[in-house]
């Protein structure tokens, strides 16, 4: 259901994302916490700790630098950014969008535009995806949604 009033445009939407939240800050906590306990209740091997620990390095990162993305859209762009990369695009531009769920339950975004060239989207930089179906529904674009792609 939609959130705004028939005949009205739709609002725009605005979506910002940190690497600096509390989700990442509990994350890297539990998997340090749970390499620390491999180690010293289950005697785990150093590397295999090593290996949990280096797998927390990007988050770490992130969290550190507090990189920031977000998406907005309104009736005429679609306009995003995550770090150092940039996009906008015309709405008038896009032939349709393409939602895959992939198999760890995330989805890939991409804009596939009239003269057939593919943008992806940056996961960082998305909304929940019923939040962005919504909204680009509501502006006229089409949308594909794709359960569980591999490829």
């Amino acid at each position: 259901m939609s959130a705004f009033a028939p005949g009205s445009p739709p609002p725009p939407l605005h979506h910002a994302a940190s690497g600096r939240s509390l989700r990442a800050a509990l994350v890297i906590l539990t998997v340090w916490l749970a390499a620390l306990a491999l180690r010293l209740w289950l005697q785990a091997h150093p590397a295999i700790v090593a290996a949990a620990l280096l797998a927390t390095l990007p988050a770490l990162w992130d969290f550190a630098r507090a990189r920031r993305a977000w998406l907005t859209l309104d009736d005429r762009t679609l306009c995003w950014r995550s770090g150092p990369v940039t996009g906008e695009v015309a709405l008038a531009r896009i032939d349709r969008v393409r939602m895959d769920t992939r198999l760890d339950l995330s989805v890939r975004v991409r804009l596939i535009l009239r003269d057939g060239t593919r943008v992806p989207l940056p996961q960082d930089a998305l909304p929940p995806p019923h939040r962005l179906h919504e909204a680009l529904v509501s502006r006229g674009v089409l949308v594909e949604k794709h359960h569980f792609a591999l490829l």
